[in-house]
């Protein structure tokens, strides 16, 4: 769906360009928007390849699973649907810890698998279930100790003070967090009690 959005979208600037006589303009565009964009993945990748060994060294150090022990009092509590022992408390764990070194693509795969383990459990397989929904918001709006891409693009740029940005995030992703699972929290307990919005 998203594909033929941006079809549309393209289709509709490149109509406008010919009928208003900038063609050219889009020529310029697609050279010069490539050439940045390809210096952009360039400046982007050393910092992510960095994150994603630093991440990958600490899942097989076994720092990970230490991580995961430590959060799991808080993790049951979040999530009491699903058992202690469950794989995807591990996943979960995981996922935040990419989270907070600001790794979206690093997170992505411990998310997926953790989704996955959580969808065996879920009794109403068409249906995303109450532990699936938590983590998408503990996903979602997780607290970014170290926003990794947002340096990146900042040093990219030649921001002055590129590190300027870390405590805003950190503010601003705790609050998200927050917010997220006290609404989460609420609606949960209104629904327990047969209660709908």
């Amino acid at each position: 769906m998203v594909g033929y959005i941006w079809a549309f979208l393209i289709g509709i600037g490149i109509i406008y360009a010919l009928l208003s006589g900038n063609i050219n303009v889009i020529n310029e565009s697609i050279l010069t928007n490539a050439n940045e964009a390809l210096d952009l993945i360039l400046n982007l990748m050393p910092i992510i390849v960095l994150w994603t060994g630093i991440l990958k060294i600490a899942e097989e150090s076994g720092l990970l699973d230490k991580f995961a022990s430590l959060l799991r009092p808080i993790l049951c509590r979040l999530f009491p649907d699903v058992p202690k022992d469950n794989k995807a408390l591990g996943y979960i764990s995981s996922n935040i810890a990419a989270n907070m070194l600001g790794l979206g693509s690093a997170a992505t795969p411990a998310g997926l698998k953790a989704m996955n383990e959580l969808q065996k459990i879920n009794p109403q397989k068409d249906t995303a279930s109450t532990p699936m929904i938590t983590f998408l918001i503990l996903n979602t709006a997780g607290v970014t100790l170290i926003p990794t891409t947002i340096l990146a693009l900042r040093v990219a740029y030649k921001s002055a003070f590129p590190g300027e940005i870390i405590v805003p995030a950190i503010i601003a992703t705790t609050c998200s967090s927050i917010a997220g699972l006290t609404l989460d929290y609420f609606i949960r307990k209104r629904q327990k009690h047969g209660n709908r919005f």
